[in-house]
């Protein structure tokens, strides 16, 4: 027998089942799971995704307040000013690349 170490954490209930279910469907144990995610991080040196706070979605215009919508367009306005100009391909792939829209 290989030389095994038990691993017990507390988590949400409703959390557990649902992955659980989900492992189940892909024919994988919970065990299985965790040995695969602590492979992944010894073969990542880390955690094998992205741990960062969700990115702000930019508000439509109807969602802002007149005091918001007048400083974001005096923004526009400064940045005119300043020279800082963008054709729309380059909006589009900024806002695609920063938000996924």
């Amino acid at each position: 027998m290989a030389n095994t170490s038990a691993v017990y954490a507390r988590i949400d209930t409703n959390l557990k089942n649902g992955a659980e279910g989900i492992l189940s469907q892909l024919g994988i144990s919970p065990s299985s799971a965790i040995q695969m995610f602590y492979s992944q991080i010894v073969l990542k040196k880390g955690i094998p995704f992205d741990l960062r706070l969700p990115l702000e979605k930019p508000l439509a215009v109807g969602a802002m307040t007149r005091e918001r919508l007048d400083a974001e367009l005096q923004k526009g306005v400064d940045s005119i000013e300043a020279g800082k100009v963008y054709s729309a391909d380059e909006v589009d792939m900024a806002l695609a690349k920063e938000f996924g829209i």
